[in-house]
């Protein structure tokens, strides 16, 4: 092989090794944001959680205050759940609370976007929506 078929050979090898561990930071980054922004768990997507956190400072906060530190309905902030657990907001978003004015959302979302709900309203999280 001649030298400048050598030196290509090189810069192509080269060329390729950059290229490579220029996708592998990109893919890392890429998931290391992904997990940022999950903001509880993964039994939603990323995208969807976008879509429940949209929906629980606009429609949820159209009772509980934009804020969601109460209105019409209670305080949906995380000192508000010390004695609730997951299972028992899961259940009173799905189905809602009879004699109260919170109706159920059964028909407009999963037992896993409330279950996702229920654990961001929990997790403290739903704080960083009134920075």
């Amino acid at each position: 092989m001649s030298n400048l078929a050598s030196t290509k050979m090189l810069a192509l090898q080269f060329s390729i090794t950059i290229a490579v561990i220029v996708l592998a930071i990109t893919s890392k980054q890429s998931i290391a944001s992904e997990k940022r922004h999950d903001t509880v768990g993964s039994i939603v997507s990323l995208d969807r959680a976008t879509e429940l956190t949209h929906m629980v400072k606009h429609d949820c906060g159209s009772c509980h205050g934009m804020t969601l530190k109460g209105g019409l309905g209670p305080s949906l902030l995380p000192e508000q759940f010390k004695d609730k657990n997951i299972e028992y907001i899961k259940l009173t978003i799905l189905h809602g609370r009879n004699g109260t004015a919170m109706p159920p959302w059964k028909s407009i979302i999963s037992d896993d976007d409330a279950q996702w709900i229920a654990e961001f309203l929990i997790s403290g999280k739903i704080n960083q929506l009134n920075q």
